[in-house]
């Protein structure tokens, strides 16, 4: 009798994801990453071996095209052109975002005046707004350093208003247990819990920073990478465009993913699931 109750216990459905849950290691989930990314980059080359289209060039031109755009400094000096507005957009995001956002979820007249501009800022195609922006301050500085704003501030503002409004009711009404005032919950409870979702508005908001940065160089002025696409792209040759293209999108990548590894650092997964 008890033999046949251990195998009916090691043939409980139970186990079995067990197993295989734990068979999906961080060697093999890298591995499988990997994968992914030489199938890509495989298709990719294929593709332009085949050709899809005269102006899709093999993975391996481009990456030959991207070394040569590396070594003669060009790749460099037109990323410090785009980087400046994109770090300004950013910074005021940070400051002016993230306290209006919070100022939202601390104050019902505030929200209540000013949510539904900003949910209507957030569903609106703000690229077609930039046109605008160039009407009014020109082809400068002024109006690249708007168009990031403008695409990251409806993120930064959304994120921190729901990290206040989803503080959990319960630590404040502890904190008001034991005699906290108002300004004490705010600084000891309701900031604390809120901080990993207005890091996420950040790190989402300079994702639409990358977007809005690019677009106001193909729409706005011809500088940084913006230009070194439209420039080559006139010139035909399509493996430094695609090699421009390639690069923004990586540097846009590595830096979100850093962000989102240093968010799972500095804030613990019940915070950050709020």
């Amino acid at each position: 009798m008890p033999r046949s109750s251990n195998r009916l216990n090691s043939k409980t459905p139970g186990r079995r994801p067990a197993r295989r849950l734990a068979s999906y290691g961080p060697d093999r989930t890298l591995a499988w990453q990997l994968s992914s990314f030489v199938l890509f980059f495989g298709m990719w080359e294929a593709a332009g071996r085949w050709p899809v289209s005269a102006a899709f060039p093999p993975f391996s031109q481009t990456v030959v095209a991207l070394a040569e755009m590396a070594a003669d400094g060009s790749l460099a000096q037109a990323y410090a052109s785009t980087l400046q507005p994109l770090v300004i957009g950013i910074v005021i995001c940070g400051i002016a975002g993230v306290g209006f956002g919070i100022g939202m979820g601390l104050s019902r007249a505030v929200e209540w005046f000013t949510l539904p501009v900003v949910i209507i800022l957030q569903a609106a195609p703000m690229a077609a707004i930039i046109p605008l922006i160039t009407y009014m301050y020109g082809i400068g500085l002024t109006a690249k350093v708007l168009a990031v704003v403008f695409m990251a501030a409806p993120v930064v503002v959304m994120n921190s208003y729901k990290g206040i409004r989803n503080t959990s009711p319960s630590l404040v009404e502890m904190c008001r247990a034991f005699l906290g005032t108002r300004r004490q919950v705010v600084a000891k409870v309701v900031l604390p819990y809120a901080a990993a979702l207005i890091f996420t508005g950040l790190r989402l908001g300079l994702a639409m920073g990358f977007i809005g940065v690019v677009i106001a160089e193909l729409l706005i002025t011809p500088t940084g990478i913006g230009d070194l696409i439209t420039y080559h792209s006139s010139v035909a040759e399509y493996s430094k465009m695609f090699a421009a293209i390639a690069s923004i999108v990586t540097v846009a990548a590595l830096t979100l993913y850093g962000l989102e590894r240093l968010e799972h650092v500095l804030f613990p997964a019940e915070i950050r699931g709020a």
